[in-house]
């Protein structure tokens, strides 16, 4: 399985629609990959609070049919990042969004943290209310956004609902970058998943600076490829047979004691998102 990082700058002074002119000649570079992936909520910016009602969108919306585009132009997978969602009711998510090769929805997820430390997304957004893991070509997989890598029993119910590997789009700053390499390569590890981590790069609204660095993990907690602070395409090739050589070689998942329960195996298919009702405790 072959893996695009790419990552994007949104700088203050790009439209979004100029930005996506942009990403997309960006992204025609990760030609041959299976899977690209790239940041959260880089067509908007993270930190552009003020603009959020104005850029948000539908899942049929501009970000949305860029991306569509180009996963089948490209024939991959893309998870487009996030985007800043409004349903039918008005409210804002911060959505997550993979496209199958021919460009149909594989997989949403609306980031359940919201962040709210020297933030507006907690003010602004409204916080995603359930999980769900979607069939992939490498095997089950599942998406957090960003803040949730701070989480972990929400990756752990990812890992009960059958997740195989976590795309995890991110705005994280610079100013706690050893942070994102621990809490990226503890839940790999963890977890037992392959996690495909991309973040943002740049200088946003306020002057603050994206930490880059995106990365892919492996279950052993082996760093396949660390991207630079720059904007660009990191590539790296993954056996996508790791996980489940893993998880039998080491059966830690197997072992669990607590909380106390009736055990149960890991579904054999993914399990349809209406057959999990909302969880305050995620």
């Amino acid at each position: 399985m072959k893996i695009a990082l790419v990552q994007v700058a949104s700088p203050p002074d790009e439209s979004p629609a100029d930005r996506r002119a942009r990403v997309g000649r960006l992204v025609a570079e990760a030609r041959g990959a299976d899977l690209v992936a790239l940041p959260e909520l880089w067509a908007p910016a993270f930190f552009a609070f003020d603009a959020y009602a104005e850029r948000a969108e539908t899942l049929d919306g501009p970000t949305v049919t860029a991306a569509r585009a180009w996963a089948r132009s490209l024939r991959a997978h893309v998870h487009l990042g996030s985007v800043i969602e409004r349903d039918e009711r008005g409210r804002l998510f911060n959505t997550a969004v993979l496209l199958a090769p021919d460009g149909s929805l594989a997989h949403t997820y609306r980031k359940v943290h919201v962040f709210g430390y020297g933030s507006r997304e907690a003010e602004l957004l409204t916080p995603g209310d359930r999980l769900s893991v979607a069939a992939a070509p490498w095997g089950r997989v599942a998406a957090t956004t960003c803040y949730d890598l701070r989480f972990p029993e929400l990756w752990r119910d990812l890992v009960d609902r059958g997740a195989h590997s976590v795309i995890t789009p991110a705005a994280w700053p610079a100013a706690r970058l050893e942070h994102w390499r621990l809490f990226t390569t503890a839940r790999a590890v963890e977890e037992q998943i392959l996690l495909v981590a991309c973040n943002a790069v740049g200088t946003q609204d306020g002057g603050v600076e994206l930490g880059g660095h995106s990365r892919v993990v492996d279950p052993w907690g082996t760093v396949l490829v660390e991207a630079g602070a720059d904007e660009g395409v990191t590539r790296c090739e993954v056996d996508p047979g790791i996980v489940e050589r893993v998880r039998a070689e080491f059966p830690v998942l197997a072992d669990r004691r607590w909380p106390p329960r009736t055990p149960h195996p890991l579904p054999a298919a993914p399990v349809p998102l209406a057959a999990h009702p909302a969880r305050p405790t995620c």
